[in-house]
């Protein structure tokens, strides 16, 4: 084993780093990114144990990396990395998603290594072609693919979408055993030890980490767990924490007895898509994010190769269904079509898109015969005349939003009426001020009123705002976004409030009818203000049904030096 030590030169310390490499097969290195004192974790949860990344190396007649690691550790892991192989002659880069801490060196080792094949799922290389910006050489995989390293080494490709992020592949080496699954299994937790010897010692953190980020996508995970118990597995080598081998089916068990608690309860949409045709699969998990935000279970279904019986329980199951049209071609489709017709009922939503393939079969008359069953259209059919664009992604987020909002319409008037009458009455005497944030990124534009609003810092000048979870705005309000927080004016707030309230259609230009101009970061700025602040997003924190997003105000004007700020006065706490 071989162990590599640093301490971050930053003026702000990132805590102890260091590195272990260490031989977990036959020919099969892991490589270890040691965060001890890393205590947060991108804002999702706090960390009491630090965290590990773990990036693995495969050697047979031809070499493979899985995954990177953590940008923190450039120079330490590229040191482990070059000490193992001469990266020149290095043959395949398999990334099993494309969160930064799994990715955040893949374009290094491109420019170390510029002849690598990049080995991933197809939104996965359509992510990192975003994140390099820089031509490399690609091998799209889907589940059931394999790739032969020689030397016994034959790789399985196993699709994990969701777990936690949508192109999750995992890899499983036949020869060694060894199932690669980068988040799923994983835990933070930071120690010396390579495996799971000791399981007492990291079973809450096994929970806690599962509760975070896999609980939300269950049904994704008992997908998964299905998917991979074919398989001979003697070690699940995952990209946080110990590798587990001495307590693997305890390990297992036990997200698939939790997932199947979680899915118990969940509300869920069964989305149809056909993965390999037009852009069904990036339209698809546009839509899903926007059903996600208002805690709705999705389960994402290839019609290409559905099985009817598959297709028949799943849509008795599910509260809502939103469908990307097939290829006309497609004769397996259009038997699941006809599955998901014979089983809908009239208490459903439904949500029907096209995929732009060139000859998707026609929405509208599929859309006339779930009409007449009596399903409840929850967003109008959308049309792709061309490649999508942000504003047609922003367009399939907010549709999902729309369908998400519609599930869980009774959920929450129920949680209106849940707290006590003294508390509901006690909590809205906490007035607020009224706002609008404006928010663009490319060609997206959104907004939303405000009241949760109030000054967080001094050093630098800082702001917070809780942003619901199921606003369509959210997606703009990730780290490193611009906003513009516009506030109203007394007596004069009545016409934007009334405006911005509105339930708008997915896509709809919000800004419609009202003045405005652009601030110098881009956002809409409302003419009709009494002032307005520029905003850069640094922190989010999560806290239940809201964002806490926090930014460093950058500029600001007042137009009435004399005007007062419109104050709102609820009855009761526990809605606005």
């Amino acid at each position: 084993m071989v162990v590599l030590t640093a301490r971050s030169e930053n003026t702000k310390p990132q805590g102890r780093l260091t590195m272990q490499t260490v031989e977990i097969g036959s020919e099969t290195l892991c490589i270890r990114s040691l965060d001890w004192d890393r205590d947060r974790f991108d804002i999702e949860f706090g960390l009491q144990n630090g965290t590990t990344y773990n990036s693995f190396f495969v050697q047979g007649d031809k070499t493979a990396l899985i995954d990177t690691s953590h940008r923190k550790f450039q120079e330490l892991y590229l040191d482990a990395l070059t000490g193992l192989i001469d990266l020149s002659t290095l043959d395949y880069l398999i990334i099993s998603h494309t969160e930064p801490d799994h990715s955040g060196l893949v374009k290094e080792v491109l420019q170390l290594a510029p002849q690598v094949t990049v080995v991933g799922a197809k939104v996965a290389i359509q992510f990192l072609q975003n994140m390099v910006h820089q031509p490399f050489q690609s091998l799209i995989v889907k589940n059931g693919d394999r790739l032969n390293l020689g030397n016994g080494h034959e790789l399985e490709f196993v699709s994990a979408p969701n777990l936690h992020w949508p192109d999750t592949i995992f890899t499983y080496d036949a020869k060694t055993r060894i199932l690669f699954t980068c988040d799923a299994f994983g835990m933070h937790y930071c120690n010396d030890y390579t495996f799971d010897e000791d399981s007492e010692l990291i079973e809450a953190d096994f929970k806690y980490y599962y509760d975070c980020l896999m609980a939300p996508n269950a049904r994704s995970v008992l997908s998964a767990i299905k998917r991979i118990d074919k398989l001979d597995v003697g070690i699940i080598a995952t990209g946080h924490g110990p590798l587990l081998q001495h307590h693997l089916s305890e390990w297992v068990n036990r997200y698939q007895q939790w997932s199947q608690e979680q899915t118990k309860a969940d509300t869920l949409v069964a989305l149809f898509y056909s993965e390999d045709y037009g852009y069904s699969d990036q339209l698809a998990r546009a839509i899903a994010h926007g059903i996600q935000r208002n805690g709705v279970a999705v389960e994402l279904v290839d019609l290409s190769d559905a099985e009817p019986h598959e297709v028949r329980e799943l849509v008795n199951q599910a509260a809502g269904l939103v469908i990307g049209m097939p290829s006309q071609a497609n004769q397996n489709a259009h038997a699941a079509l006809s599955t998901i017709l014979a089983a809908a009922h009239n208490k459903q939503a439904i949500g029907l898109f096209e995929t732009g393939g060139g000859e998707d079969e026609p929405i509208y008359p599929l859309r006339n015969k779930f009409q007449e069953i009596g399903l409840t259209e929850a967003f109008p059919p959308i049309l792709i005349k061309e490649p999508p664009t942000q504003v047609i992604e922003q367009i399939c987020d907010e549709a999902g939003t729309d369908i998400g909002q519609w599930l869980t319409r009774d959920r929450t008037i129920k949680q209106i009426k849940a707290l006590d009458n003294d508390l509901e009455r006690a909590l809205g005497r906490l007035s607020s001020g009224l706002y609008i944030m404006t928010a663009r990124k490319g060609d997206v534009k959104s907004a939303m009123l405000a009241s949760w609003v109030m000054q967080a810092s001094m050093n630098p000048l800082g702001v917070a705002v809780a942003v619901a979870k199921d606003r369509a705005i959210e997606s703009l309000l990730h780290v490193g976004d611009r906003f513009v927080l516009n506030v109203l004016e007394e007596d004069n707030y009545q016409s934007l409030m009334k405006h911005f309230l509105k339930r708008f259609s997915p896509g709809a230009d919000r800004f419609a009818g009202i003045k405005t101009y652009s601030a110098s970061n881009g956002c809409p700025i409302l003419a009709d203000a009494l002032a307005y602040m520029e905003c850069e997003v640094t922190m989010r924190m999560e806290c239940s049904d809201h964002w806490i997003i926090y930014s460093n105000v950058q500029t600001g004007r007042v137009a009435k030096i004399d005007g007062l700020t419109a104050v709102h006065h609820r009855k009761v706490g526990n809605h606005y």
